[in-house]
């Protein structure tokens, strides 16, 4: 399972799963590992390419970022080298996190030497881990992929955004040391259960007895296959789930003027997250007046509901509560109090109302709007 370098430190050489179209486990036999016989310079064996990073204790960028090369056609089944010898570094296809020089041009990524400044770009400011960027360089093909499209496609380019912000970009804050906050506080409290905490605590502990290099790589094997899964897990669900639910938002923005003449009332014709993506759409649309109101159908209870649009993402006010005089009223008083037959129930801040039919929803928005 070892090669001995020419400097004399040991390696590992192992080879993951080279696909995004099996579902990947964070487990120990997830890396087939090759054996002496097929380590490089091996007569018996047609070598492939290989990428290095450093050996010693390891962090979720170097992990992430060699295992997402893996995923590329250029890297696609390369053998990882774990090393710090320059002269070894310096005969691989490919080194990530180590060596002190980023050089797309030579598949070199690292981020620790003195000047380097790059960023993802596209709106992004923060300073670049080894795994944000193999993601810069790479993420566009290892969508397109998932998607099966060009990646040229925009569906390809919105999703290589989305995920750098949702996912990549927090990793590279963290391996960079760059805080969440602009602020002298100390935190209200610890989160110690974020990926790259958790890639963190598979480095060896101090008081295991085995401390070889043999037992760290197979650490930094389980850390490739955790943040890699949960990589692939971000992709498959900005695939499966965020981008369909953005094409239904989006249509239904467009049709907004058919519901209401005011536009300020949407209704979704299938239920799906919509929130974050009313507020995107709307800046990109430029959707003027922006939308008060948005009805869908509670399925579980056959009813309708209309829910307060929020002042933005993360605040809980609305850019039009409900009227006060409803809230905090059910059923009989709240259909004799407003009017409308049908009516369920206000919550007490007037962010969210329900109503038997769709008819009574529309109704109870429409009022809610001269009100």
């Amino acid at each position: 399972m070892w090669a001995i370098t020419r400097g004399g430190f040991n390696q590992k050489l192992f080879n993951l799963p080279k696909t995004l179209s099996r579902p990947l486990m964070a487990s120990p036999n997830l890396v087939r590992v090759s054996s002496p016989a097929y380590s490089t310079g091996s007569p018996n064996h047609v070598p492939s390419k290989r990428v290095g990073t450093h050996n010693g204790s390891f962090h979720c960028g170097e992990a992430l970022g060699c295992f997402m090369i893996r995923l590329t056609d250029k890297f696609s089944n390369s053998e990882i080298v774990r090393t710090r010898d320059p002269k070894v570094l310096e005969g691989l296809d490919a080194v990530l996190d180590v060596g002190g020089v980023y050089d797309p041009s030579q598949d070199r990524y690292d981020h620790h030497q003195k000047g380097f400044e790059e960023v993802f770009g596209h709106g992004f400011n923060t300073k670049l881990s080894s795994a944000g960027l193999v993601y810069k360089h790479f993420g566009k093909e290892i969508i397109a992929k998932e998607l099966q499209l060009g990646e040229d496609h925009p569906d390809v380019q919105r999703l290589y955004l989305v995920i750098y912000k949702s996912f990549m970009e927090a990793i590279d804050a963290i391996d960079n040391g760059i805080n969440q906050f602009d602020t002298d506080k100390p935190p209200r409290y610890v989160n110690n259960t974020h990926l790259s905490s958790r890639v963190g605590r598979l480095n060896l502990d101090w008081t295991d007895h085995d401390q070889s290099a043999e037992k760290e790589n197979e650490a930094f094997q389980r850390a490739m296959a955790l943040a890699g899964n949960e990589f692939l897990e971000s992709v498959r669900f900005h695939v499966k789930s965020w981008l369909p639910a953005r094409s239904i938002v989006m249509e239904c923005v467009a049709e907004r003027f058919n519901i209401d003449p005011s536009g300020e009332i949407m209704v979704l014709k299938r239920f799906c997250p919509w929130k974050l993506h009313l507020f995107e759409l709307e800046e990109e649309m430029k959707v003027e007046p922006l939308i008060k109101y948005v009805l869908y159908e509670d399925e579980r209870g056959k009813q309708w509901r209309v829910q307060a649009v929020g002042v933005s993402p993360d605040r809980f006010e609305s850019r039009k509560a409900l009227p006060a005089q409803w809230r905090g009223l059910r059923d009989d008083e709240l259909t004799k109090g407003a009017g409308i037959p049908g009516c369920v129930f206000v919550h007490m801040s007037g962010f969210i109302g329900g109503n038997q039919t769709y008819e009574g929803a529309l109704a109870m928005a429409r009022n809610a709007l001269k009100m």
